[in-house]
């Protein structure tokens, strides 16, 4: 009878967490084919310049869903996307991505002197201090390591520039505006060769 009780018991806390998660996944069905043409089922984009999302940190995606919707990050591609989002649409496709697995291992480093040269820039810039020691990210800061490099490389160009706003826009354009667009593109290949 008590090993009844207890399987009751497990039945029930498996489905309090199933459960949500499937719910979530079934509301936003009708938005994840438009994100998915860009960034792929898997969270993987192969698109140029289009960032992989898969195992993004849950609060950051969120985050910049967020400023996209209300124009403090602007793109042509994402701005329109995310003006009709609500909160618990944010909310769900945020977490659908975050839950997906990032790539587990990077692409073959063609350029190994590049990342050594990468490797010390993000040292010198204490790039770990915010996106952790395996630039995986955490919260609301971005996972970095194994990102696509061409994607990296814009998003460094764009803090560099000003043409990046929205959440951490001082602290990244404080990094990025004294580098060199050299030394910017060896972070990027770092950050995407990254073991």
């Amino acid at each position: 009878m008590h090993l009844h009780v207890l399987s009751a018991v497990s039945t029930l806390l498996l489905l309090s967490v199933v459960a949500p998660a499937a719910a979530a996944d079934t509301a936003i069905q009708d938005k994840l084919p438009l994100c998915e043409s860009c960034h792929s089922k898997d969270g993987m984009s192969v698109l140029p310049h289009t960032p992989a999302l898969a195992g993004q940190p849950d609060q950051y995606l969120q985050w910049q869903l967020v400023f996209f919707r209300a124009g403090t990050r602007k793109s042509e591609q994402m701005s329109p996307v995310a003006a009709d989002l609500s909160n618990e649409d944010i909310r769900n496709l945020a977490g659908h991505f975050a839950a997906l697995e990032p790539p587990a291992s990077p692409p073959a480093d063609d350029n190994p002197a590049l990342s050594e040269t990468g490797a010390k820039i993000a040292a010198q810039n204490r790039c770990a201090s915010c996106h952790t020691d395996n630039f995986a990210g955490t919260k609301a800061v971005a996972r970095l390591a194994r990102q696509r490099e061409d994607y990296l490389l814009k998003a460094l160009m764009d803090y560099k520039s000003g043409v990046r706003s929205g959440g951490a826009m001082a602290a990244m354009a404080e990094v990025a505006y004294p580098l060199s667009e050299d030394q910017i593109k060896a972070l990027a290949h770092y950050l995407a060769h990254l073991k």
